[in-house]
Protein backbone atom coordinates (compact mmCIF):
# COMPACT_ATOMS: atom_id res chain seq x y z
CA UNK A 1 0.00 0.00 0.00
CA UNK A 2 1.40 3.37 -1.00
CA UNK A 3 1.93 5.64 2.00
CA UNK A 4 1.02 9.32 2.32
CA UNK A 5 4.09 11.51 1.96
CA UNK A 6 4.50 15.14 2.95
CA UNK A 7 5.45 15.99 -0.63
CA UNK A 8 1.98 14.80 -1.76
CA UNK A 9 0.20 17.42 0.36
CA UNK A 10 -0.26 20.98 -0.86
CA UNK A 11 -1.17 24.08 1.13
CA UNK A 12 -4.89 24.83 1.37
CA UNK A 13 -4.73 27.79 -1.04
CA UNK A 14 -3.09 25.70 -3.75
CA UNK A 15 -5.60 22.95 -2.95
CA UNK A 16 -8.48 25.37 -3.55
CA UNK A 17 -7.12 25.91 -7.08
CA UNK A 18 -7.09 22.18 -7.90
CA UNK A 19 -9.91 21.05 -5.61
CA UNK A 20 -12.62 20.48 -8.24
CA UNK A 21 -10.49 18.11 -10.30
CA UNK A 22 -8.87 16.42 -7.29
CA UNK A 23 -12.21 15.96 -5.54
CA UNK A 24 -13.74 14.38 -8.67
CA UNK A 25 -10.83 11.92 -8.85
CA UNK A 26 -11.09 11.09 -5.14
CA UNK A 27 -14.88 10.61 -5.29
CA UNK A 28 -14.53 8.26 -8.28
CA UNK A 29 -11.94 6.29 -6.32
CA UNK A 30 -14.22 6.15 -3.28
CA UNK A 31 -17.09 4.89 -5.46
CA UNK A 32 -14.94 1.93 -6.56
CA UNK A 33 -14.18 1.14 -2.92
CA UNK A 34 -17.60 1.58 -1.28
CA UNK A 35 -19.41 -1.61 -0.22
CA UNK A 36 -22.89 -1.67 1.33
CA UNK A 37 -23.81 -4.49 3.68
CA UNK A 38 -27.32 -4.72 5.06
CA UNK A 39 -29.57 -1.71 5.43
CA UNK A 40 -27.22 0.77 7.12
CA UNK A 41 -23.57 -0.33 6.94
CA UNK A 42 -21.24 1.29 4.42
CA UNK A 43 -17.63 0.15 4.21
CA UNK A 44 -15.03 2.22 2.40
CA UNK A 45 -11.75 0.47 1.63
CA UNK A 46 -9.17 3.21 1.98
CA UNK A 47 -6.03 3.87 -0.02
CA UNK A 48 -3.51 6.66 -0.26
CA UNK A 49 -5.70 8.79 -2.54
CA UNK A 50 -8.87 8.56 -0.43
CA UNK A 51 -6.99 9.48 2.73
CA UNK A 52 -4.93 12.20 1.04
CA UNK A 53 -8.26 13.72 0.01
CA UNK A 54 -9.37 13.65 3.67
CA UNK A 55 -6.17 15.40 4.74
CA UNK A 56 -6.52 18.10 2.10
CA UNK A 57 -10.16 18.70 3.01
CA UNK A 58 -9.27 18.90 6.72
CA UNK A 59 -6.47 21.38 6.02
CA UNK A 60 -8.83 23.45 3.87
CA UNK A 61 -11.67 23.44 6.41
CA UNK A 62 -9.45 24.25 9.38
CA UNK A 63 -7.01 26.46 7.46
CA UNK A 64 -4.06 24.41 8.70
CA UNK A 65 -0.70 25.96 7.79
CA UNK A 66 1.71 25.03 10.56
CA UNK A 67 4.07 22.27 9.52
CA UNK A 68 3.69 20.44 12.83
CA UNK A 69 -0.10 20.30 12.39
CA UNK A 70 0.19 19.17 8.77
CA UNK A 71 2.54 16.36 9.79
CA UNK A 72 0.13 15.34 12.56
CA UNK A 73 -2.72 15.09 10.02
CA UNK A 74 -0.55 12.98 7.71
CA UNK A 75 0.51 10.71 10.57
CA UNK A 76 -3.08 10.30 11.79
CA UNK A 77 -4.53 9.42 8.40
CA UNK A 78 -1.54 7.37 7.25
CA UNK A 79 -1.97 5.18 10.34
CA UNK A 80 -5.39 4.17 8.99
CA UNK A 81 -3.77 2.50 5.98
CA UNK A 82 -3.01 -1.16 6.24
CA UNK A 83 0.46 -2.61 6.29
CA UNK A 84 1.58 -5.32 3.89
CA UNK A 85 -1.15 -7.94 3.65
CA UNK A 86 -3.80 -5.77 5.31
CA UNK A 87 -6.84 -4.09 3.83
CA UNK A 88 -7.86 -0.91 5.63
CA UNK A 89 -11.43 0.21 5.73
CA UNK A 90 -13.72 2.75 7.33
CA UNK A 91 -17.16 1.56 8.42
CA UNK A 92 -20.00 4.07 8.60
CA UNK A 93 -23.13 3.11 10.50
CA UNK A 94 -25.70 5.21 8.67
CA UNK A 95 -28.88 5.77 10.64
CA UNK A 96 -30.65 9.11 10.18
CA UNK A 97 -32.94 8.98 13.21
CA UNK A 98 -30.93 10.10 16.30
CA UNK A 99 -32.96 7.95 18.72
CA UNK A 100 -32.67 4.84 16.56
CA UNK A 101 -28.96 5.54 16.01
CA UNK A 102 -28.21 5.85 19.74
CA UNK A 103 -30.20 2.71 20.57
CA UNK A 104 -28.48 0.64 17.90
CA UNK A 105 -24.98 1.93 18.62
CA UNK A 106 -25.52 0.59 22.14
CA UNK A 107 -27.11 -2.65 20.93
CA UNK A 108 -24.33 -3.21 18.40
CA UNK A 109 -21.38 -2.55 20.72
CA UNK A 110 -19.86 -5.92 19.74
CA UNK A 111 -20.36 -5.35 16.01
CA UNK A 112 -16.64 -5.12 15.15
CA UNK A 113 -16.09 -8.74 16.24
CA UNK A 114 -18.89 -9.83 13.91
CA UNK A 115 -17.53 -8.28 10.71
CA UNK A 116 -15.63 -10.49 8.29
CA UNK A 117 -14.09 -10.80 4.88
CA UNK A 118 -14.78 -14.12 3.18
CA UNK A 119 -11.76 -15.50 1.33
CA UNK A 120 -11.74 -17.86 -1.65
CA UNK A 121 -12.43 -21.32 -0.23
CA UNK A 122 -14.76 -19.94 2.43
CA UNK A 123 -12.40 -18.94 5.24
CA UNK A 124 -13.27 -15.83 7.24
CA UNK A 125 -10.91 -13.04 8.33
CA UNK A 126 -11.95 -10.76 11.19
CA UNK A 127 -10.59 -7.21 11.44
CA UNK A 128 -8.48 -5.56 14.05
CA UNK A 129 -10.24 -2.46 15.32
CA UNK A 130 -9.47 0.91 16.82
CA UNK A 131 -10.66 0.45 20.42
CA UNK A 132 -10.88 4.22 20.73
CA UNK A 133 -14.03 4.00 18.61
CA UNK A 134 -16.08 2.38 21.37
CA UNK A 135 -16.48 2.48 25.11
CA UNK A 136 -18.06 0.16 27.68
CA UNK A 137 -21.57 0.99 26.44
CA UNK A 138 -21.56 1.78 22.73
CA UNK A 139 -19.63 1.98 19.50
CA UNK A 140 -19.02 5.07 17.41
CA UNK A 141 -20.92 5.37 14.15
CA UNK A 142 -17.49 5.42 12.45
CA UNK A 143 -15.16 2.45 12.82
CA UNK A 144 -11.61 1.97 11.49
CA UNK A 145 -10.85 -1.62 10.57
CA UNK A 146 -7.85 -3.55 9.24
CA UNK A 147 -8.23 -7.02 7.76
CA UNK A 148 -5.08 -9.23 7.72
CA UNK A 149 -5.62 -11.13 4.47
CA UNK A 150 -2.01 -11.75 3.40
CA UNK A 151 -2.05 -12.06 -0.37
CA UNK A 152 -5.58 -13.50 -0.64
CA UNK A 153 -8.19 -11.40 -2.44
CA UNK A 154 -11.50 -11.56 -0.55
CA UNK A 155 -14.71 -12.50 -2.32
CA UNK A 156 -17.26 -11.04 0.11
CA UNK A 157 -17.78 -8.78 3.11
CA UNK A 158 -20.28 -9.61 5.80
CA UNK A 159 -21.70 -9.19 9.26
CA UNK A 160 -22.78 -12.15 11.39
CA UNK A 161 -24.09 -10.32 14.45
CA UNK A 162 -27.35 -12.00 15.51
CA UNK A 163 -30.29 -10.00 14.19
CA UNK A 164 -28.37 -8.20 11.44
CA UNK A 165 -26.59 -10.94 9.50
CA UNK A 166 -25.86 -9.92 5.92
CA UNK A 167 -23.20 -10.48 3.28
CA UNK A 168 -22.26 -8.67 0.07
CA UNK A 169 -20.40 -10.51 -2.68
CA UNK A 170 -17.68 -8.39 -4.31
CA UNK A 171 -17.86 -7.56 -7.99
CA UNK A 172 -14.88 -8.35 -10.21
CA UNK A 173 -14.03 -4.62 -10.23
CA UNK A 174 -14.08 -4.49 -6.42
CA UNK A 175 -11.85 -7.57 -6.20
CA UNK A 176 -9.45 -6.01 -8.72
CA UNK A 177 -9.32 -2.81 -6.65
CA UNK A 178 -8.47 -4.74 -3.47
CA UNK A 179 -5.90 -6.75 -5.40
CA UNK A 180 -4.21 -3.45 -6.44
CA UNK A 181 -4.05 -2.44 -2.77
CA UNK A 182 -2.45 -5.70 -1.73
CA UNK A 183 0.05 -5.51 -4.60
CA UNK A 184 1.30 -2.22 -3.18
Amino acid sequence: MKRIRRSDIVDYQTYDEIRTEFRARAMAEKDRRRIHVGPCFTFLFENELTLRYQIQEMMRAERIVREKEILREIETYDALLGKWGELACTLLVELDDPTERELNLRRWRDLPEHIYLRLPGGGLVRPSIDEGQRDAHRISSVQYLKFPVGDKIPVALGIDLPGISSETIFTEEQRATLSEDLAG
